[in-house]
């Protein structure tokens, strides 16, 4: 591991102290790892570095899924089998069905950044260009314990937001114009006729916030006043959940956004609520009631990646170089959560 790819301040031996102090520690091989692979993730990700087959020269049961497949069901067979490490290849919504088995069943969980955000591999300090180097968390690999939240009994790793972003990914032509589809939607919810959300949430300081445009709770909370690592979570151990409330352009007179941490979270609304959780579109049903899960979940990274997020690097002086062009711009909140 070369000390100036990080733009280290201390070098390598910083990086080191940082890791120990978030609980980073080297463990031994898993005997019977498993790793689910989403050929389709990332434009083909895994198929272009050749997961597949660099997994199993490493001795890794690799199980790529086709169209159709119940990925739930492929994990509880690879349980049933006897894995004692999972793994998951592929965007952020597939990891947290992968993650929510290992934390019911207290096994390791690894992350290998095949999706096309990987903002869960960022958090958690994989290196997301290095997708061959990932695998090396099945053989010479770090372990601690991070948080795992929950929307009404639905694992998330890294957020669910509601309004106008959850409005966008319920369009079936998100996919394929992903900016023109949120921008088209932001006009429609934002809009001097749109209809009313009728969410309500109350903040930490008690006051209320009523059909507000945007509510994002994440998985501990990110960084909003780091102007180069801002939309990145400097922690993932807090215990805590990050939210965020924007309101509507008619109500800025008045306008009252606000961000807090709680450790649970209950919104109102008068139906049914689309919703993105960790990118993905889902339809929750009132009252949305979040929890946090404190160190609920083993994750392993490989002992050559640097283990912390460019927020967490940025606050020690060691900014990691590669990510600087692909942190969020100042002054918006993050609101993706792929």
């Amino acid at each position: 591991m070369r000390a100036e790819s990080y733009g280290q301040r201390d070098g390598v031996n910083g990086i080191e102290r940082l890791r120990a102090d978030l609980g980073w520690r080297p463990v031994e091989p898993a005997r019977h790892p498993v790793l689910f692979l989403n050929p389709r993730s990332g434009g083909g990700k895994s198929a272009r570095a050749s997961l597949p087959e660099r997994a199993a020269e490493l001795g890794i049961e690799a199980i790529l899924l086709e169209p159709g497949d119940d990925l739930a069901a492929l994990v509880e067979g690879a349980l049933e089998r006897g894995a004692d490490l999972l793994g998951m290849a592929g965007g952020d919504g597939s990891l947290a069905v992968v993650a929510a088995a290992a934390r019911a069943n207290d096994l390791p969980f690894v992350c290998v950044p095949a999706g096309t955000r990987n903002h869960f591999a960022l958090d958690v300090g994989v290196l997301r260009h290095d997708l061959v180097g990932a695998l090396t968390a099945f053989t010479h690999a770090l372990e601690r314990r991070i948080d795992i939240a929950e929307v009404n009994g639905r694992v998330f790793l890294n957020n669910v937001s509601l309004g106008i972003y959850a409005d966008a990914v319920q369009r079936p032509d998100y996919r394929g114009a992903k900016l023109r589809t949120l921008m088209e939607t932001a006009r429609e919810v934002l809009g001097p006729q749109a209809a009313a959300s009728g969410m309500h949430v109350t903040d930490d300081m008690g006051r209320d916030h009523r059909d507000p445009a945007v509510v994002l709770v994440s998985n501990n909370a990110y960084a909003l006043d780091r102007r180069l690592a801002q939309g990145t979570r400097p922690r993932l151990d807090s215990g805590r959940l990050g939210a965020v409330v924007l309101e509507r352009p008619a109500a800025q007179h008045v306008r009252r956004d606000r961000a807090w941490t709680a450790s649970s979270l209950q919104i109102a609304a008068p139906g049914t609520v689309d919703a993105a959780r960790d990118g993905e579109a889902i339809t929750l049903d009132p009252p949305l009631r979040f929890v946090i899960h404190h160190r609920a979940l083993r994750v392993r990274i490989s002992s050559r990646h640097p283990g912390l997020s460019p927020s967490a690097l940025l606050s020690a002086g060691m900014l990691p170089d590669h990510d600087r062009a692909s942190t969020a711009p100042a002054g918006r909140a993050p609101i993706a959560g792929r």
